[in-house]
């Protein structure tokens, strides 16, 4: 979508989060198949009892198993569907939507703004426990159990060597035309007096299995498997190891998604559409 809004119509950016179990991922799928998008699109159309679906555009697309806090999209209405509904409109959208997703806000947005291309961060955290009985039944449908003891320390030496402007080729799995190139703003681990460790995992933006792949070469890290500089290792081979495993959604939660300013909004959205290369790379 266009970062231009049509004519008669209103920008409305919406704050949501959603327990991502039981749905295939954000974004709509062919199949009938449960998606946090199409959720929110069916009961929006309901709400304002409008004919047309809205398409949202969303900050960062979540996969299946994938839970998100501080999700971030925004929709085009009609000037005169806003008008009349936004009094109501989240009073009626927690009527509507299942149990398992919710809007907290919803409000004009400011010109400029863009919910994916305006971002300038978007923060994860992956929770984990090594906890030899496994994880708390209250909290299994987000923390990962891992059953070999891990060093926090030796995890946090190897991720400040994944820091900084990469491509990180050996931790996407790759898409047609899309760059893996990124820049990792924050990678750290913090284990809490509940023995959950916990990774917070900041950049500008991710490519596809990127997070769940790093957690997952930390962990060998941590387990003692493999040495502390090896996922740096990996990074700078540039091609996927059969060694990192892709670790499961349900530990992942979108916590984040950073904007400027608002007189920064449309010149960051026009940044983020410029596909990026390395400094120095070049065509030969």
């Amino acid at each position: 979508m266009s970062e231009e809004v049509e004519p008669g119509h209103v920008r409305v950016r919406l704050d949501l989060s959603y327990d991502g179990t039981g749905f295939s991922g954000w974004a709509k799928q062919a199949g009938g198949r449960r998606t946090v998008q199409g959720e929110i699109e069916d009961a929006l159309r309901t709400v304002t009892r409008s004919r047309e679906t809205y398409e949202l555009t969303v900050a960062g697309r979540t996969d299946a198993g994938v839970h998100a806090r501080g999700q971030v999209a925004h929709v085009d209405l009609p000037r005169e569907v806003w008008a009349e509904h936004h009094g109501k409109l989240l009073k009626r959208l927690a009527g509507r939507l299942p149990r398992d997703v919710r809007v907290w806000a919803l409000r004009e947005a400011p010109s400029g703004f863009d919910a994916r291309f305006s971002a300038v961060w978007r923060r994860y955290a992956y929770r984990v426990t090594d906890n030899p009985g496994g994880v708390d039944p209250l909290l299994r449908g987000h923390v990962l159990w891992h059953d070999w003891p891990l060093d926090v320390d030796a995890m946090n030496e190897a991720a400040r060597g994944l820091l900084g402007e990469h491509d990180f080729a050996a931790y996407c799995k790759k898409r047609e035309g899309a760059t893996t190139i990124r820049t990792l703003q924050e990678l750290s681990l913090v284990r809490g007096d509940d023995g959950i460790i916990t990774a917070t995992v900041r950049a500008d933006a991710f490519c596809h299995n990127m997070v769940r792949s790093l957690i997952g070469a930390l962990l060998f890290v941590g387990d003692g498997h493999r040495p502390p500089d090896w996922p740096a290792k990996v990074l700078a081979a540039g091609v996927r190891d059969s060694a990192v495993h892709v670790v499961r959604p349900h530990g992942l939660t979108l916590e984040e998604v950073g904007y400027p300013a608002d007189e920064l909004l449309a010149a960051r959205n026009k940044e983020a559409r410029n596909r990026r290369s390395l400094p120095g790379a070049g065509c030969c």
